[in-house]
């Protein structure tokens, strides 16, 4: 593979006066010569930025540098956050791009390790959102951003609307260096409601044919939340939530924290819980908190971006949301996942797999999957000074003597819907790292960062382990009839149930029996949408005439495209 001869290019001007060829006068290009535009402000070996993030995607500028000539273009390297879309992984099929910095791969996970196999691209290294972030500031500067938002002027101001997302650090990032920015919008007005990124960081503009595509990814529908989902929900309210007293935290997405949510008006208000635990959110905004809000559960949410069809309530409730004086939600995911790892006490999430340390990933066999923010907020910030009960509880049963620690649960049911063991002797990410050859296992969660684990058995409280074996004994306790489970120790299992390491339901209080849909505020969409007092569109997607099936598990990680909240 050819490596770039000489530093980063930094003949601005050349590459502006070569699109000047292509667009004329003004910033606006129309977007019949979007390739060629690319063509002519990026040069060979050039670090590039596509914006694809959670949920909106630069889709046409995507597929207009997938359509570039691989004679004029070829070695670039990639800087971007999530490869959701088939273009994405074009580049590299097609040799115009052959190094890959990235955070997230979701649907193109598959394909993204075919790739590698045959050696079509070589992966730099899978970041985490911020570590990504910082290096685009650092040594991964993009040369040529490609990003997105809602409108834009003439001048190249941009409104992105709610969904700002990483936009800002992008375009920062790439516009202070002497790079260039072009930016794909869905219409170009006059007036702007706002102003989120400066028409002095845009270089050109282009209006796409139609609407970037922006995918619905927060969106669970409380009709398939099944009994198992609301147990280990009880169980994470008994046992984290309440002893801790924990305001301030983040969700992860699934089945099991969509049901926290539901049961926050209902199971944990009668136990007197309301003001006292979940005040505070960094989340995007999930329809399934609907019910705690208007319960007055929550006191504000904080968002990495934002959730199609909440837009009109999310307005309504600025009380709660990030809202602007237009009106609508500004959300910032480099932000928001400093506040989640910094201002949160609590990650509560999911994994694909864990092992006998407690480690854990969503990376297995075969799938280059990455994993977004969740090392970020599932990890105990060492850089915190301030205080709370949480903080200070979790470091006293961790044996702290002069510092805190951060809560960081994974809630997972012992099998994954395809009937594979969540617990395993060793994870696929070993095998993985062989095979991809990474210096080190595509690890999402550290097990020393784990706190807790919650399973429909029980719960595993890991803090209070002293030793390895301690630590795998917890686990295999709850682990269920697993291999890995059936190794435990009975009389083990039963000396960590009585100094409280190991709890099952009814050592929580918990009669199993009441563990049904009964205590969901809102049992399906429709309930959301009323609660919401009709402000609430559920997109079409989730309205489609279908025989509604309970969730056959509960997996955390965004099975479309993301691996964890933000």
């Amino acid at each position: 593979m050819s490596q770039q001869p000489t530093p980063r290019s930094t003949n601005r001007g050349d590459r502006l006066r070569r699109a000047q060829s292509v667009c004329g006068d003004g910033k606006v290009c129309p977007p019949d010569r979007a390739t060629t535009l690319l063509e002519a402000v990026i040069e060979p070996f050039d670090r590039v930025a596509v914006e694809g993030d959670n949920q909106k995607q630069a889709d046409f500028l995507a597929a207009a540098l997938a359509k570039a000539d691989p004679a004029r273009l070829h070695d670039l390297h990639m800087v971007q956050s999530v490869l959701a879309l088939p273009d994405h992984l074009a580049v590299f099929e097609r040799g115009i791009a052959s190094r890959l910095d990235f955070s997230f791969a979701g649907p193109q996970s598959r394909k993204l390790a075919e790739l590698v196999a045959m050696g079509s691209l070589k992966i730099g290294a899978i970041h985490t959102y911020l570590e990504l972030y910082g290096r685009m500031l650092v040594d991964l500067t993009p040369r040529v951003a490609l990003i997105v938002a809602d409108k834009a002027d003439r001048d190249g101001n941009l409104y992105t609307g709610p969904n700002t997302e990483d936009t800002p650090v992008i375009t920062e990032a790439t516009a202070f260096r002497g790079g260039i920015v072009v930016a794909q919008v869905n219409e170009i007005v006059d007036r702007l409601p706002r102003v989120d990124i400066p028409g002095d960081w845009v270089d050109f503009v282009v209006p796409g044919p139609k609407p970037y595509l922006i995918e619905p990814l927060f969106t669970r529908d409380p009709a398939k939340v099944r009994d198992q989902n609301i147990l280990m929900a009880m169980m994470a309210i008994a046992a984290v939530y309440e002893p801790y007293e924990v305001q301030r935290l983040n969700h992860g997405i699934g089945y099991a924290t969509a049901a926290i949510e539901l049961i926050l008006p209902t199971f944990a208000a009668a136990r007197g819980l309301k003001g006292k635990v979940a005040s505070h959110f960094v989340l995007n905004p999930h329809p399934t908190l609907i019910p705690a809000i208007e319960a007055g559960f929550v006191d504000n949410v904080y968002c990495f971006g934002s959730e199609l069809g909440m837009e009109r309530y999310m307005s309504a409730r600025a009380d709660v949301f990030p809202v602007g004086s237009d009106g609508n939600l500004r959300s910032n995911r480099a932000l928001a996942q400093v506040a989640g790892q910094y201002a949160c006490d609590l990650f509560i999430g999911g994994t694909l797999q864990i092992d006998a340390e407690g480690n854990s990933s969503t990376a297995t066999k075969d799938r280059i999957t990455g994993f977004g923010g969740a090392p970020n907020m599932g990890a105990d910030a060492r850089g915190r000074r301030h205080d709370s009960p949480a903080w200070l509880r979790a470091g006293r049963e961790a044996g702290e003597t002069i510092r805190g620690r951060k809560l960081v649960v994974q809630m997972v049911q012992t099998r994954q819907p395809n009937g594979a063991p969540s617990f395993v002797e060793r994870l696929d990410a070993f095998d993985l790292a062989a095979a991809a050859g990474f210096a080190l296992p595509p690890v999402m969660i550290y097990g020393d960062d784990v706190t807790h684990v919650i399973t429909e058995e029980g719960v595993a409280n890991l803090l209070l382990c002293r030793s390895v074996a301690e630590r795998a004994a917890a686990l295999r306790a709850i682990a269920g009839d697993t291999e890995f489970g059936r190794a435990r120790s009975a009389e083990m299992t039963e000396d960590l149930r009585r100094r409280g390491i190991v709890m099952r339901p009814s050592d929580l209080g918990i009669d199993t029996t009441t563990a049904t849909r009964d205590l969901l505020a809102a049992q399906t969409l429709g309930d959301l949408v009323a609660c919401s007092g009709g402000l609430y569109a559920p997109p079409a997607k989730f309205l489609r005439p279908s025989v509604a099936k309970p969730a056959t598990a509960d997996v955390q990680a965004k099975p479309a495209l993301h691996s964890a909240e933000g």
